[in-house]
């Protein structure tokens, strides 16, 4: 059964999962999910229009599924879904997304939020994302799996920030993060290939050099965007030849469980869906 502090206020409509324990002063409104073994800490404010996954632990003074900070938005049902297995820190926004974005603010599982951080509406997080103390989204941002976003990073709406990557404290990003890259400044600009952070999560070196490779072509040869994106391509349909040749050539020949090249797909998928431009 939910435990329940007797100062807390669970809404008749809310539904609580087993083992969901509720602190001191809490505000569960009408329309609330919250999963199994979550935890929600003293002077929360979980508004309707929220699905918390299971085991997820949101700690005091945070504000989830508030109405969006947006100036269009005219009271329409709208939601923030929050997955499982996910840490939000102290004093952290959460909006609910908007009628004209998406309808919906989706968080995924395995996050870190440290203190202090904001998620504006209609943004989409994938899973296994580390938010520093004080790193903020603007609105219609999307995350990729794995990103960290150092202390008080700002990321402009309409940003997406790939998987994999790593910024600095204080970066204040406008345009588009690549996947795999380390991005640092005001304005943000990039600092190479995010080694320590992929070798950390048994990228292979091979891998790693494909990446190597595409980034000075993407950042440090004279090529356009469109043929950098073409020559980049290239790196994985050449990796994946070979590696379709060395299977060829019998069992046992390939070794290294190399993929062809699929950190390249994801890189240049990337970039042709960017509509803001990248960091430069």
């Amino acid at each position: 059964m939910p435990r329940i502090h007797p100062t807390a206020l669970i809404a008749p409509g809310a539904e609580l999962g087993e083992g969901v324990t509720v602190g001191a002063f809490s505000v569960i409104e009408e329309g609330v999910v919250i999963g199994d073994n979550a935890r929600i800490g003293e002077h929360v404010i979980v508004r309707g229009g929220s699905a918390i996954g299971a085991h997820t632990r949101i700690f005091q003074f945070c504000s989830i599924g508030d109405e969006p900070q947006h100036q269009d938005y005219a009271g329409e049902p709208t939601r923030l879904i929050i997955g499982a297995h996910n840490t939000i820190r102290e004093y952290c926004t959460l909006n609910r997304g908007t009628a004209a974005g998406l309808g919906v603010t989706r968080i995924g599982a395995h996050n870190l939020i440290m203190a202090y951080a904001h998620i504006a509406h209609d943004c989409t997080l994938g899973d296994n994302i580390i938010f520093a103390n004080g790193a903020s989204l603007a609105g219609h941002v999307e995350v990729g799996d794995h990103a960290i976003l150092g202390g008080f990073t700002l990321v402009h709406q309409h940003c997406n920030i790939g998987a994999h990557c790593i910024t600095g404290i204080g970066a204040v990003c406008l345009q588009d993060v690549p996947p795999y890259i380390i991005a640092a400044g005001n304005t943000a600009a990039p600092f190479g290939i995010n080694v320590k952070g992929l070798r950390r999560r048994q990228f292979s070196e091979a891998a790693i050099a494909r990446l190597r490779r595409a980034y000075r072509l993407l950042y440090r040869s004279n090529l356009d965007f469109q043929s950098a994106i073409e020559a980049i391509d290239g790196i994985g349909d050449a990796e994946a030849a070979a590696v379709t040749g060395v299977a060829d050539a019998g069992p046992g020949a390939a070794s290294g469980g190399e993929t062809g090249g699929a950190e390249i797909t994801v890189l240049c998928d990337f970039l042709r869906r960017s509509t803001r431009g990248i960091i430069r």
